[in-house]
């Protein structure tokens, strides 16, 4: 054998330098894909996670009405499993982002995924109301632990810029599609299961998801001196918000509890006042304060406030307005508002692009809130006509399936506008905080609207009138900026021509 190797390796030129560089190429080849394949293991992991935090926000909804049946409450009541869910999600985001940058992506990703786990197990399992809501909160905390961490390891992992926003790109389609099929899912469980396992759902996919992620997720690099996390300014702002949303939510029976009630109501001021205090003197605050002083950021946070109060708030009242005034099962009722997911997402995909490139920001957003506008009218409408479906469908559409879409889009870029490159990553979070607190405010004002103006409907045409308010004011905030910042353009283009 060795001899025939000899004369081939003689006599036939260059055989030895083509094998060599064959195999080096070939091997290559190989690390190259066993490379590639493992990113996108981590970016399906990560973006698993996400998922899952994206879906449980909405696949709750339509399991409202089980959930009152079975424990004999009404809206006022079962409203607080969302509530404290946006409240704590959004309260510990920021948190949760600086812990993945200070104590590691990896262990705040498997921290959060595991406590989102054995929390969505006790929801399932709980027995009375006072249990779930409990779990359904530190829910929420799972899920600000979860959401910053998983895009961290995803930008990290992915370097190119062009690699880099296709991961992205994926890593946001997955959080779409879980809110997207969130009310269908939430539905189709309900009707043929029952609510428990919309909860349970969650342990077998964040399971598999912790053993692959312990495996495959590469490990945190420890900085030379990580800095301190501002935890004490994000409970004192929870805890001030919690107490903020019970004194709205129960305001009703202030004449009847002044001390509980009103009590509520100071503490919640002295503890967010205790908080502004903080951030001005804390040597590592957890949000710097001179961040502020970008007008485009104050806008884009009161209109993601007012965006998280009307959206979420519209997903809690259709659900109750198909199932309870319409009498559809929560199956029919989630499969009606799948096509809007659809509309949104085709509409991301091949109109957003060009409308973007006509309007700004400002421009875009009130477009958005434009269609916002007109789908709670169409709904407002829908209460004084008995519900006609169409009716109904014309307003979720324009909700759900096209003004969220502007709205979204347009605040995110508005919110980063004016701000330094280095700052992106705290304004951004900051306009997903504000977007869940306004969740968690609306809803709690909304319940006391309904107690104190009740209506022979599930959702009276009060509930809409609300979200109208949402719109105008929203649609006149951002008029005002874009009339502000025409202005200051063309002052500026005047100032460079002389």
């Amino acid at each position: 054998m060795f001899f025939y190797n000899w004369i081939m390796i003689y006599y036939v030129p260059n055989l030895g330098y083509n094998f060599y560089t064959c195999t080096v190429k070939t091997n290559f080849a190989v690390n190259l894909y066993i490379m590639e394949a493992k990113k996108n293991l981590i970016l399906i992991l990560a973006s698993v996670g996400t998922f899952v935090e994206a879906l449980d926000i909405a696949i709750i909804n339509l399991t409202i009405p089980s959930i009152q049946e079975q424990f004999n409450i009404g809206p006022e009541t079962v409203q607080w499993l969302q509530t404290l869910y946006v409240l704590f999600f959004g309260g510990f985001l920021i948190i949760g982002g600086k812990l993945a940058d200070q104590v590691g992506r990896k262990k705040i990703f498997l921290a959060g995924s595991a406590l989102f786990m054995l929390t969505s197990l006790g929801a399932g399992l709980s027995s009375d109301f006072s249990s779930l809501a409990i779990f359904r909160a530190f829910q929420g905390l799972g899920a600000a632990l979860i959401m910053p961490s998983a895009l961290s390891i995803v930008t990290h992992t992915f370097k190119g810029t062009q690699e880099r926003n296709r991961a992205v790109g994926i890593f946001s389609s997955f959080a779409a599609i879980g809110s997207g099929s969130g009310l269908s899912l939430g539905g189709i469980i309900s009707t043929y299961l029952s609510w428990h396992w919309v909860f349970l759902i969650n342990v077998p996919v964040l399971l598999i998801t912790l053993i692959f992620a312990f495996r495959y997720l590469p490990e945190d690099h420890k900085g030379d001196q990580p800095a301190r996390t501002d935890l004490l300014s994000g409970i004192l702002m929870v805890a001030g918000l919690l107490s903020l949303t019970y004194g709205t939510h129960e305001f009703i029976y202030i004449f009847e509890q002044p001390f509980l009630v009103g009590g509520s109501l100071l503490v919640s001021i002295l503890l967010l006042v205790a908080v502004i205090l903080r951030l001005r003197h804390t040597e590592e605050p957890l949000i710097d304060l001179k961040i502020l002083k970008h007008r485009s950021l104050n806008v884009s946070n009161t209109a993601f406030f007012a965006l998280g109060a009307f959206f979420i708030g519209f997903l809690f009242l259709i659900s109750l307005m198909l199932q309870k005034d319409m009498g559809y099962t929560a199956a029919a009722s989630g499969l009606l508002l799948v096509p809007f997911s659809i509309m949104s997402a085709l509409l991301a995909k091949f109109i957003l692009p060009l409308i973007s490139r006509r309007l700004n920001s400002g421009q875009m957003g009130i477009l958005g809130w434009s269609f916002m506008l007109a789908g709670a009218i169409l709904l407002l409408l829908s209460v004084h006509f008995d519900h006609p479906l169409t009716i109904v469908l014309m307003g979720a559409a324009c909700i759900s399936g096209i003004g969220m879409t502007f709205c979204f889009t347009a605040l995110s870029v508005l919110g980063i506008q004016d701000v330094e490159p280095g700052h992106y990553g705290i304004a951004s979070g900051m306009g997903s905080t504000s977007y869940f607190l306004g969740a968690g405010i609306g809803l709690s004002f909304m319940s006391l609207m309904n107690q104190i103006f009740p209506s022979d409907h599930a959702v009276g045409d009060l509930n809409f009138m609300i979200l109208i308010l949402y719109a105008i004011i929203s649609i006149l905030l951002l008029s005002y900026f874009a009339f502000r910042y025409s202005k200051l353009k063309k002052a500026d283009i005047a100032v460079s021509l002389d």
